[in-house]
């Protein structure tokens, strides 16, 4: 069985909050986008009942493949149904360590291909619960949309929140910033400011003062080349520009497709219709 697993992008990320857990309590908006992977997951009828086989193509993984959030999405379902062995083959595309969610999405559609391949008849609140344990934003991806997220990033709200007729631009530097280096220099803003609730649904020509992104001052420190290419979005004419997640992706809204072809020449440029 095939899937491909899109991204997301933030709009507005609000850092709440540390909880007495060690996480953070956050709120933003998640916007789905069609910049995909590819996910293959097959059964193995040559190995034993919870054995993995993992092949990954296209952008390079690094790490230990056990630790791969599709492999968890497998081996934390076989705790509950003893599943037969699959051989999975992940094409990668969405660049890591860049905001937008790409292993996160992997692990969901891993969560949901095994879901239909084994007829485990799980409902989609049940395949969240599951998601919700692999990270903060896997359970966004099971139903995707437009969703209002607070908590870690789990507890999700549907919301009527259109960008069509928008082109989004995504411009993403050979930056991996971790989550953890993201967390250390971000200030909490506590519980009195507006919510995100409220700001998303104001006109976007207002967005850029008020919509925000809260890792941007710190990690805008680390990575000014990031702060760069949001102003040189801006210059370009967006109507909104803006990190997405923790980085290092940044975006653009536009009314009218720019021209990007400097900006190809350094980075990774994904663009589209919304």
């Amino acid at each position: 069985m095939i899937a491909f697993p899109c991204c997301k992008i933030n709009l507005g990320l609000h850092v709440i909050n540390k909880r007495e857990d060690g996480f953070h309590n956050l709120e933003t908006i998640f916007y789905p986008v069609q910049w995909c992977d590819m996910l293959e997951i097959v059964v193995d009828n040559e190995s034993s009942r919870g054995e993995v086989k993992f092949i990954s193509d296209g952008l390079t993984i690094e790490g230990n493949a056990d630790n791969n959030l599709v492999i968890k999405a497998y081996k934390l379902l076989h705790q509950d149904y003893d599943l037969p062995a699959v051989k999975v083959f992940l094409y990668k595309k969405i660049p890591m360590g860049a905001g937008l969610g790409g292993g996160s999405s992997d692990a969901a559609y891993a969560l949901i291909l095994l879901n239909d391949l084994f007829s485990l008849q799980l409902k989609k609140i049940e395949l969240e619960k599951y998601a919700s344990q692999l990270g903060s934003d896997c359970a966004y991806f099971i139903n995707r949309g437009s969703q209002f997220a607070r908590g870690r990033g789990e507890i999700l709200e549907p919301i009527n929140l259109n960008l069509k007729n928008y082109f989004l631009c995504l411009i993403n530097p050979d930056v991996h910033v971790s989550t953890a280096q993201a967390f250390s220099g971000v200030k909490k803003r506590g519980d009195s400011s507006s919510s995100l609730i409220e700001l998303i649904h104001l006109p976007m020509n207002n967005w850029k003062n008020v919509v925000q992104n809260d890792f941007e001052e710190s990690v805008f420190k680390i990575y000014p080349e990031l702060a760069n290419i949001k102003s040189k979005l801006y210059d370009l004419g967006a109507e909104y520009a803006a990190m997405s997640g923790s980085g290092s992706t940044i975006l653009g809204l536009f009314k009218v497709l720019p021209d990007l072809s400097e900006m190809k020449k350094n980075y990774t440029v994904f663009s589209c219709e919304l």
